[in-house]
């Protein structure tokens, strides 16, 4: 049974991966075309090209499941038409003993997504939006680990973290005279947007010259700088490419300061139950394999996994705004179609079966 499994397991992750092979230059071509069309004086091909290969990590993590099912149907379909899943059956392999080989395999593909998507989409998004801001605004940013830096004419300023709502927190500002010299240095402790300037928060000025340090705490102060909030969210990457602790820790900060947090909270919830949504779509894609048998071609098979795929889309999607804009549980919105989806299918096969 375990040669059997592994070889289960082979055509579904085999599958899997020339699914993917397939769709991602697609896609590929696809983000081309459209950083291709904001082509001018600053931005050229190369930085497009850049651009567009750094955002498709991002694009391949959500693309994953559907390749998943569409990959299984592939793969099993493939030993279907050549009678050798009849044949695993005729040997006393249930149906449910193949399901299980295949969501074993199904469970390194979960794996795979969730490293994709936690540890490699977020930087290489990250590297695209910087790269994008970077040349278009002509402002020079640099974000690490420890947060943004960014010059700002004569000033250069370091952002520990960009919290949503146009806020900021631990700001150090460093201005420089005409030789390059360090005249000023303030260290805020947060700032808001407001009025058409930051307003800077905890303040301890640090004012350099010959004489020596002078140093001046402000409660607040007014600070006029081209950093205004659309450049910020040019560096700042959208909620479905951050990795699941960055958004949890925004859900807390909006709900400790009394904003709303479902949007953040309900792209926390989808990133976590998306391991298990590939799992669900391997679970749909046995009763396909088995209620068709050898009587439906791969093309048939494909077309219906696109349909499924697309229905799943559009329900998941459905609860989305439900939880954003009509208060639906964020948990809730992310699980319910994975139930739907997982009973739908458990009850088919059981017809099947």
């Amino acid at each position: 049974m375990k040669i059997l499994d592994r070889y289960l397991g082979r055509a579904v992750i085999g599958g899997t991966l020339l699914t993917m092979a397939v769709l991602l230059p697609l896609i590929a071509f696809f983000l081309l075309a459209d950083e291709v069309n904001d082509l001018g004086e600053v931005y050229g091909f190369g930085d497009a090209l850049a651009v567009a290969g750094l955002s498709l990590p991002r694009y391949a993590y959500h693309l994953f499941p559907i390749a998943t099912l569409i990959g299984a149907l592939v793969g099993l379909g493939a030993l279907a038409s050549h009678s050798e899943l009849v044949a695993m059956r005729a040997t006393g392999m249930s149906i449910a003993r193949i399901l299980f080989a295949a969501l074993k395999a199904g469970l390194v593909l979960a794996l795979l997504a969730l490293a994709l998507g936690e540890f490699v989409a977020p930087p290489a998004e990250q590297a695209a939006v910087q790269w994008r801001s970077d040349v278009k605004s002509g402002q020079v940013t640099l974000r690490t680990p420890q947060g943004l830096w960014a010059r700002d004419g004569d000033s250069y300023i370091s952002i520990g973290e960009i919290l949503p709502g146009s806020r900021l927190s631990n700001i150090s500002i460093y201005e420089t005279d005409a030789n390059r010299r360090l005249v000023l240095a303030t260290h805020a402790d947060a700032a808001h947007y407001a009025d058409g300037e930051w307003v800077l928060e905890g303040i301890s000025r640090s004012r350099i010259s010959d004489e020596g340090v002078e140093v001046q705490p402000l409660a607040s102060t007014a600070w006029a700088s081209l950093l205004n909030p659309s450049l910020l969210r040019l560096v700042v990457v959208e909620p479905q490419a951050l990795p699941v602790w960055d958004l949890a820790r925004y859900v807390r900060y909006m709900t400790a300061n009394g904003q709303d947090a479902g949007k953040y909270e309900t792209e926390m919830w989808t990133k976590i139950t998306h391991p298990f949504l590939i799992l669900t779509m391997i679970l749909l894609s046995i009763p396909i394999l088995f209620g068709s048998a050898r009587s439906t071609g791969l093309g048939a098979r494909l077309f219906l996994g696109i349909l499924l795929g697309m229905a799943y889309y559009l329900v998941s999607r459905g609860f989305y705004f439900l939880a954003i804009h009509f208060g639906l549980a964020a948990w809730l919105a992310a699980i319910l179609p994975l139930l739907l989806f997982g009973l739908a299918g458990l009850w088919v096969l059981r017809r099947v079966s």
